[in-house]
């Protein structure tokens, strides 16, 4: 007799990655039971996405609710942290949009109440478990095809699109900065391809150098890392041209002792078609690798610990140290530009 599919449910739909996060459940298996959020101009637009699933009315619908046993959310970042600490202390497991947290305070609450549950608090790192490339550009580094590794740059260029942004966009309170939004993503690759949970913020930028009349927006920033002999830059912008084929020519470089991979998550600026572009240059040859039928684990294996209550698709750890580095870095950046109280 074929187990039943474990049910989740949607709070906070203020960003589109929720859409992702509900297409990946679906799709490792889950059954979707319902959705709320504050805004109903969200509720209608993601009703018509997921139109087999209730609209509900409130939260409690889902938190109360014992057949439901995971909670996802892409709210707005300052409340994701205050939400998943609710979900685990009704008994249920949390998978959010990044970022997990946008406060160091933040984060000391749900590692406190992650321990007292022993429910799962997982934060959705598309830019890695989004992209086949970047799958299968690990394994490419686990099995030694470039040696070690000794330095890991990280891109992520995005285009700004001012003019459809909400509010909260533009407060430093309300999306936690550039580095603990953006670069949340470069820092779990850093993690995850250097074979760590832990590493050093040597220094970190952030700045608005463009959008003067927005005070509140970073639209700049870098963090550099180091790991042992690793080490690591991620930079990350709001600066992509309106020329470009999509919204960010997302960027992985892992350099070893005998080569290198690289990603481009999204386009090719050479002029191949479509995203998931992934090269490897060895002391053979230099080759482009087809990632089309690479597996996107990662649902798959977190409705599995979700039900063995194991950590393979992410250990707490990893998923804790990679916020509280990108919140250090934005708490400790050199401040630039037009920003409120720069240099």
């Amino acid at each position: 007799m074929s187990e039943a599919p474990i049910r989740f449910a949607a709070i906070g739909l203020n960003h589109a990655h929720i859409y992702g996060q509900v297409a990946a459940l679906l799709a490792g298996g889950a059954e979707f039971a319902g959705y709320y959020s504050r805004e109903p101009n969200l509720m209608e637009a993601f009703g018509r996405a997921f139109a087999a699933a209730p609209a509900l009315d409130d939260e409690r619908a889902i938190l109360e609710d014992p057949s439901i046993g995971i909670v996802t959310s892409a709210g707005i970042p300052s409340e994701r942290a205050p939400l998943g600490v609710r979900v685990m202390q009704h008994g249920k497991d949390f998978l959010v949009d990044k970022p997990g947290m946008t406060s160091l305070d933040q984060l000391a609450e749900v590692r406190s109440v992650q321990r007292e549950t022993g429910r799962i608090y997982s934060v959705f790192f598309s830019e890695r478990l989004e992209s086949r490339a970047t799958v299968r550009a690990a394994e490419l580094v686990r099995d030694g095809a470039i040696g070690e590794v000794v330095q890991i740059i990280g891109l992520g260029p995005h285009r700004a699109g001012l003019a459809a942004r909400p509010a909260w966009f533009f407060q430093r309170e309300h999306y936690g900065g550039i580095l603990c939004d953006i670069a949340s993503h470069q820092v779990d690759q850093f993690l995850y391809f250097a074979g760590t949970e832990t590493a050093e913020v040597l220094a970190s930028t952030v700045a608005n150098y463009k959008h003067p009349e927005h005070p509140g927006l970073e639209d700049y920033g870098e963090i550099h890392l180091r790991a042992g002999n690793t080490h690591g830059l991620a930079r990350v912008d709001w600066y992509t041209p309106d020329g470009l084929s999509t919204w960010g020519d997302g960027r992985l470089f892992v350099l070893g002792t005998e080569g290198y991979v690289e990603v481009r998550k999204y386009c090719d600026l050479g002029g191949r078609t479509g995203s998931d572009h992934l090269f490897l240059v060895d002391a053979k040859e230099m080759r482009r690798i087809d990632c089309a039928q690479v597996e996107l684990p990662f649902a798959r294996l977190f409705l599995d610990d979700v039900r063995a209550r194991t950590e393979t698709a992410m250990s707490q750890s990893h998923c804790f140290s990679a916020c509280e580095l990108v919140l250090t870095a934005q708490a400790r950046a050199e401040r630039r530009g037009h920003l409120e109280g720069s240099e």
